[in-house]
């Protein structure tokens, strides 16, 4: 199938394109009233999650209202733990949380490894119905959580406040977290691999909760597993490359590392500028962002203001894929997302020669 629009890829593998790719992170959600639609037909987050052809639908929507460069498959980063048996529900206003918490040594021998295609055969099969509903007009995009991210919901139960149980057992039992870590890192890179296989053709690594970590925690506990699945993914289908893609929030300080650790682009957020990172990390990765997702509250001549900005800091040629240095809020007018991407469009068209 010829893509008609590989804007995203050529520029993740830091290729020339004649103007700088856009999408954005939770692109599907809460922010659109269609989505909101198809949420309450599904009837619950998980149902919604579940069915491929609602999470076929929502991935498609902002396609619909946005001309973007690609498209980022609709699910959820706790989709592995769910598969290991920790029972994933949510809870208005409280959040994702865990039935089944893992918090001795002993639950955590006993996870056991989920098979892509078995107990994760609704992403699969998502993945598959979107490439085929695509047709080609833009690149899907794959994606897990980091196995330090799923860590913190598994141990602390659901979402934390200081993550006293987490952190206590990477200084209390470190041997510990490594045994869940190493389990986690071999879930996630099997669960890719099936996403590759599905037809992802990039994949992104979410490590929401790297920022939170000291600098030696953070490379031993964080660090080194995305390393683990980055070595473990198939980095080519069908003869093209499948690129990868690591954020990891509030990690600016190890942006250098992040790069060796042989991933394609690296995502960062809106507390560095991205010509700043850019001077660090050289030529040796693309940069993915960065622009404050409160930007998107401000008028839209304020947005293309800031979207200038960013693009400036970056400067001229490829290696730039423009988003939005962390999720959409859900409050966010849609008109506004127009604003921004069609801001990107047009004034980056100069800093592409």
């Amino acid at each position: 199938m010829t893509l008609k629009n590989d804007r995203f890829l050529k520029a993740l593998l830091r290729q020339p394109v004649d103007r700088t790719p856009v999408w954005i992170m939770r692109q599907a959600g809460r922010y659109l009233p269609e989505y909101r639609a198809t949420r309450e037909k599904a009837g619950s987050f998980m149902q919604l999650c579940q069915t491929p052809e609602l999470a076929c639908e929502v991935t498609l929507q902002p396609l619909e209202r946005f001309e973007l460069d690609a498209a980022i498959l609709f699910s959820d980063i706790l989709t592995i733990p769910d598969a290991m048996g920790l029972e994933l529900y949510f809870t208005t206003g409280e959040g994702p949380a865990f039935r089944k918490p893992v918090q001795t040594r002993a639950a955590v021998d006993a996870l056991p490894l989920p098979d892509p295609e078995q107990e994760l055969r609704y992403v699969m099969d998502a993945v598959r119905l979107i490439r085929r509903e695509l047709d080609g007009r833009v690149p899907l995009i794959g994606f897990s959580g980091s196995p330090w991210t799923l860590a913190t919901y598994m141990v602390e139960g659901g979402s934390s406040k200081n993550f006293s149980r987490i952190k206590g057992l990477l200084f209390d039992e470190p041997e510990t977290a490594h045994r869940l870590l190493e389990k986690l890192a071999r879930a996630v890179a099997d669960y890719l691999n099936a996403q590759i296989a599905a037809g992802a053709q990039a994949v992104m690594i979410f490590d929401t909760w790297g920022g939170l970590l000291m600098p030696e925690h953070f490379r031993t506990f964080s660090l080194a597993y995305m390393q683990r699945v980055v070595e473990q993914l198939q980095r080519e289908r069908d003869g093209q490359p499948v690129p990868v893609i690591l954020f990891s929030k509030g990690a600016d300080g190890h942006l250098e590392a992040m790069a060796d650790t042989g991933c394609d682009a690296l995502g960062v957020d809106w507390t560095i500028e991205i010509g700043q990172a850019r001077t660090r990390v050289g030529d040796r990765v693309a940069l993915q962002g960065n622009l404050d997702p409160s930007a998107l509250y401000a008028s839209p001549e304020t947005i293309r203001r800031e979207v200038q900005k960013v693009l400036q800091s970056f400067g001229p040629g490829s290696g730039h894929v423009f988003n939005l240095g962390h999720g959409i809020h859900p409050e966010i007018n849609p008109e506004h997302v127009k604003v921004l991407v069609d801001a990107v469009h047009e004034l980056s068209a100069p800093l592409h020669g």
